[in-house]
């Protein structure tokens, strides 16, 4: 393997190399690290395959993707090198285990948000779904990348009401925007911080589990838009 990403794989108990499954990348956010995403995704391990990705900058006592130069200016080079790395894993690993091609899915908070946005927009028909919590799309990403995401992409994108770091307004610009790509938009703004609710838990692993076609729990109250 090329990539220098640390990342931390973890397969279905009855995992079949002559089979294929759902895969869900997990990114985290600022100053975490892969095993925060790990234990976030831990109840889709039983019908995904999860890859939790280490974000390559030391920050703080963790990890991140890119550093900012203010609240919502990334420093471009860093994220550049990051969206470049981390499609570059993907598809390496898509190799590396019995992924199927047309069930790949991207999740991240925050940073990784961002980061799961631009990849569904940059990568096209290599990601089936995104859940993006608690984000944004950077103003270059939306201007000078090449822009060309599935149109059969699934979008699960949640920020919260009291979110002290991005304003609700950011998640509601990021469901617009990819409504403009794409009509399954699922846009759940939820009461609660930059954090993940108990709520907005359940919601993002119903949508995974229906998107990808696997078991799904009794989960209720998606809302479509």
């Amino acid at each position: 393997m090329n990539s220098t990403y640390i990342h931390e794989v973890k397969l279905p108990p009855h995992y079949d190399k002559t089979q294929q499954y759902p895969v869900i990348f997990a990114l985290h956010g600022m100053g975490s690290d892969e095993q925060d995403m790990l234990r976030l995704m831990e109840p889709l391990s039983t019908d995904f395959i999860i890859v939790a990705i280490r974000g390559p900058i030391v920050q703080g006592g963790g990890y991140a993707y890119f550093q900012i130069k203010s609240i919502g200016n990334p420093v471009r080079e860093l994220y550049d090198a990051s969206v470049q790395g981390l499609q570059q894993l993907i598809i390496e690993l898509s190799a590396q285990y019995a992924v199927d091609p047309a069930r790949r899915y991207i999740a991240g908070f925050s940073q990784g948000g961002i980061m799961a946005m631009t990849l569904a927009l940059v990568m096209g028909d290599a990601i089936k779904g995104i859940v993006a919590m608690s984000g944004y799309i950077p103003q270059f990403v939306k201007e000078e990348y090449a822009l060309q995401p599935s149109s059969n992409l699934s979008a699960f994108i949640s920020h919260g009401d009291q979110d002290h770091l991005f304003p609700l307004q950011l998640g509601e610009d990021n469901a617009s925007f990819f409504r403009n790509h794409t009509n399954q938009v699922t846009y759940v703004p939820y009461s609660g911080g930059h954090h993940v609710t108990p709520e907005l838990y359940a919601k993002l692993q119903h949508f995974l589990r229906t998107d990808a076609g696997v078991s799904t729990e009794d989960t209720k109250g998606m809302t479509e838009s």
